[in-house]
């Protein structure tokens, strides 16, 4: 947890010192949680914005501000949504229907519990961060699959079977990604992973390049984003594992999937990127004592936003594949990969190769 002493110590003489912990515990998460929650809002905007701008119109510019046209718009959608009514269709299984959005959304909000915001700034540091993290991203799965089944639908089962077979498929080439990771660090901590990773060439990518590729891949293909939204295929299922939910339960499988991505973003660069280190760490023209070679929530934040840009960019991009396409893709391309990448690392390592001279 954060330390925060002038709060703390406020806390401590308003309340008994029994209950500071867990109210400013409270707190915080509050925070994190009300920031993730706006920054998907905004991220939506962007989005929208973004392939506007790729596709040569202007996207959202009704609500708003003068210098950003359509800055509201998120929040008109959250008003829609809020009074949208919720219909359960009558031959469905109401808990499991209600449930399944809470499913998809819970996983995603819980693994920041053990995100490194800068140094000495996570919620939890423990040791099997890294199993946390690969434990939580399988969970989200259950939420799909209960939505198409829960519907009674055959629309909405077949979208959640097909979202089934492709996150297992991707699941297993994004966990051997993590081993590579893990055989670069030495660690299944997050933050010895970051603090492994020292100067920009020094970072995971130079010498997990195709990883991270993967890595980077499997997440979109987890996330159900374009090209792998099969899922959610409006021209061939009718929007997928959720096509009989409306207003805020369909907003919770919404908001799961932008959270998710930030998420990938955020592990992609503390898994490759360096975290919240900084570029010009160990530059001789940046003194060291100054705040660019210092690593902070900024340099966090900044790399962040590129693979979140990478995610609009491809749904702009690419066409959306056929199931063989992706399926083939999983198993025979990526697994692959990451299979003959972690035998070239584990070379590496015997031979005390590039970041692994210092274990001599």
């Amino acid at each position: 947890m954060w330390e925060w002493s002038p709060l703390r110590d406020w806390l401590s003489g308003v309340i008994t010192p029994y209950w500071t912990h867990p109210l400013l515990l409270a707190v915080q998460t509050l925070m994190v949680m009300v920031c993730l929650i706006l920054t998907m809002a905004f991220y939506t905007l962007a989005e929208r914005k973004v392939i506007g701008w790729i596709q040569a119109r202007k996207g959202p510019n009704r609500i708003g501000g003068l210098l950003i046209p359509g800055l509201a718009q998120p929040f008109a959608d959250v008003v829609k949504l809020m009074f949208k009514e919720i219909l359960i269709p009558a031959d469905s299984n109401g808990f499991l229907f209600r449930l399944a959005p809470f499913l998809a959304l819970v996983p995603s909000l819980s693994i920041w519990a053990v995100i490194p915001f800068s140094p000495e700034h996570a919620f939890a540091n423990i040791d099997a961060g890294l199993l946390y993290i690969l434990a939580l991203t399988s969970m989200g799965v259950y939420g799909i699959i209960l939505a198409g089944w829960a519907a009674n639908s055959r629309y909405a089962f077949l979208g959640a079977m097909r979202s089934a077979a492709q996150i297992v498929a991707y699941e297993i080439a994004m966990g051997f990604a993590m081993v590579g990771v893990l055989m670069a660090a030495g660690s299944l901590n997050i933050g010895d992973i970051i603090h492994a990773q020292r100067g920009l060439f020094g970072w995971n990518w130079t010498w997990l390049f195709p990883m991270m590729m993967v890595y980077f891949i499997s997440g979109v293909a987890e996330t159900n984003r374009a090209p792998f939204d099969v899922a959610e295929g409006e021209s061939e299922i009718v929007a997928g594992f959720h096509v009989d939910y409306s207003g805020m339960a369909f907003a919770l499988f919404f908001i799961a999937e932008y959270v998710n991505m930030i998420l990938i973003s955020a592990l992609t660069v503390i898994f490759f990127f360096g975290g919240w280190l900084s570029p010009f760490d160990g530059w001789s023209f940046v003194p060291q004592d100054s705040w660019l070679a210092a690593p902070s929530f900024f340099w966090f934040g900044l790399k962040t936003l590129c693979p979140m840009f990478g995610f609009l960019w491809l749904r702009a991009t690419f066409p959306r594949y056929r199931f063989d396409q992706i399926m083939r893709l999983g198993w025979k391309a990526l697994i692959p990969v990451t299979l003959v990448w972690l035998l070239v690392e584990g070379f590496m390592v015997y031979l005390h190769v590039g970041p692994w001279k210092a274990h001599l």
